[in-house]
């Protein structure tokens, strides 16, 4: 493509050079650079990509983006090299990128999810649902990157850099995908890594303090606000009328489409007569004009809210409800509430939980509809924050009835030591408990323990499936311990 083509819809640029090369592909590590590439030289966190201009270069780039401010001297391009210089080059990047590959988000349907909480379930539900409708789905998000049941790549982020997501998204018109659904990250948005994108629909699950970093959001009000930049890109949207933040929604944008969803509060999809139990949450909802009884094997309040927003996307794209209810009761989500079937039928939920807040929420939620004891397993990960040790062994100990402290991917340190910071949270409560350092005989203990009437929650690993120790990853799937360990017993 040429380059001036690649700039279409960018204003504010300083050129120096030829528009009118071609571009074989664009690129932000300059170790990836080849013949006739575009070097987009980005400012991050730690490293600033114009220090590595002159590599890029080195490896055939013919042509580089660089930003405002940038000592142009300093960089000493040579002249046979086009230089543009933009405000911002992660926002040319996005747009640079999606104009590369052909804006691909205008050739299939693009829905956008936001929130604090539940972003990844609500995902994995709308898919389900849609591939029961008989379409082509890509899905991009925390866990992995999917065509239909294909796992492209595992994910290192929630929403991808805007070159790589361009690219997938290239791939996925490529292969027929007829929707994409996206979890789209604050942090996504305030660094502009979906500008370009064309949404379809919207949704804001819920919103409560996270991301609060030098790195991420200064406060709650930025955190919030750049949330709110998915509603500037598309008109049609779903909130959750029971969040406090999420409902102020439709009066902020009251030349939009939106629809509301809740429990407490009025809203266009209302849940009515809720169940929860240990192993599954059903409750009765109006799907187009009839009244419909839906069960979904995820159980929790929590749970309840993501299937009314899966099904307000459901009825915008107009599938029926014997569809949506066929598909919420057949859907799994790896590691986020999944229950795991086992030849005991013993309520076994694996959870990503891993930091004092998602612990005790989890716990607490589990907790809430648990008639039995509630078991916990879990771990702290090596070579991560310390602090979180005693904190997550105190909230395990207030809340769960019997905790096994174990091991979790201590990475380069000594596990032991990791379980006795554990244990030193756990001493300040009354909670009964066993140190076993090894995973797997923890899981068993906890099996071997277990009614019916309980639960277990393994948290922790969730989608995982490795052990990192001492710098390698054995593979480690707690889907195929458990079944090991239940086909081992009695």
């Amino acid at each position: 493509m040429r380059l001036k083509e690649m700039l279409v819809g960018l204003e504010g640029l300083k050129v120096k050079g030829d528009l009118e090369i071609e571009i074989k592909e664009i690129e932000n590590n300059s170790e990836e650079v080849k013949k006739d590439y575009l070097f987009i030289a980005i400012k991050g966190f730690k490293i600033d990509g114009h220090q590595f201009i002159g590599k890029a270069i080195e490896n055939g780039a013919t042509a580089v983006m660089v930003e405002e401010g940038c000592d142009l001297k300093a960089l000493n391009i040579p002249d046979n090299i086009t230089i543009i210089m933009a405000k911002d080059t992660r926002v040319a990047m996005a747009i640079c990128s999606s104009n590369f590959y052909g804006n691909p988000s205008r050739k299939f349907k693009l829905i956008g999810v936001t929130g604090t909480k539940g972003k990844t379930t609500t995902t994995f539900m709308i898919k389900k649902i849609l591939e029961k409708a008989g379409k082509k789905v890509g899905l991009i998000g925390t866990i992995a990157t999917y065509i239909g049941e294909e796992k492209l790549k595992d994910s290192s982020m929630t929403t991808p850099e805007s070159l790589e997501l361009q690219r997938q998204f290239a791939k996925m018109v490529e292969a027929g995908v007829e929707v994409v659904i996206m979890e789209v990250s604050s942090q996504s948005l305030k660094l502009h890594r979906v500008d370009g994108c064309n949404f379809d629909i919207v949704l804001f699950t819920n919103f409560s303090q996270d991301h609060i970093s030098e790195k991420e959001h200064p406060n709650m009000e930025d955190y919030f606000n750049s949330k709110l930049k998915l509603f500037e890109m598309c008109k049609t949207g779903i909130v959750n009328a029971d969040d406090l933040h999420a409902a102020k929604i439709p009066s902020l944008f009251p030349e939009s489409n939106i629809t509301t969803y809740g429990i407490d509060n009025f809203a266009n999809l209302l849940a009515k007569d809720i169940t929860i139990t240990n192993s599954y949450a059903d409750f009765k909802v109006k799907i187009t004009d009839r009244n419909e009884r839906v069960k979904v094997y995820i159980p929790g309040r929590f749970s309840v809210y993501n299937c009314l927003a899966a099904i307000c996307v459901a009825q915008k794209l107009g599938i029926d409800a014997e569809t949506v209810k066929e598909a919420l009761l057949e859907v799994r989500v790896p590691g986020r509430s999944e229950m795991v079937d086992n030849k005991k039928e013993l309520p076994i939920m694996i959870d990503y939980a891993h930091s004092p807040e998602s612990l005790e929420r989890i716990l607490r939620a589990v907790k809430s509809y648990t008639k039995g004891k509630l078991i916990c397993v879990f771990g702290c990960g090596g070579d991560r924050d310390k602090t979180k040790r005693p904190i997550m062994g105190e909230i395990s100990g207030t809340i769960a009835d019997y905790t096994f402290i174990t091991s979790d991917n201590p990475r380069t340190e000594e596990p032991e030591e990791i379980t006795k910071q554990i244990e030193e949270g756990m001493k300040k409560t009354k909670g009964k408990y066993t140190v076993i350092v090894n995973r797997t005989d923890a899981i068993r203990e906890a099996i071997k323990m277990a009614t019916k009437r309980d639960i277990i929650v393994i948290a922790g690993k969730g989608h995982e499936t490795y052990q990192d120790i001492k710098g390698t990853k054995y593979p480690y799937d707690e889907r195929v311990i458990i079944k090991e360990i239940m086909d081992e017993l009695p």
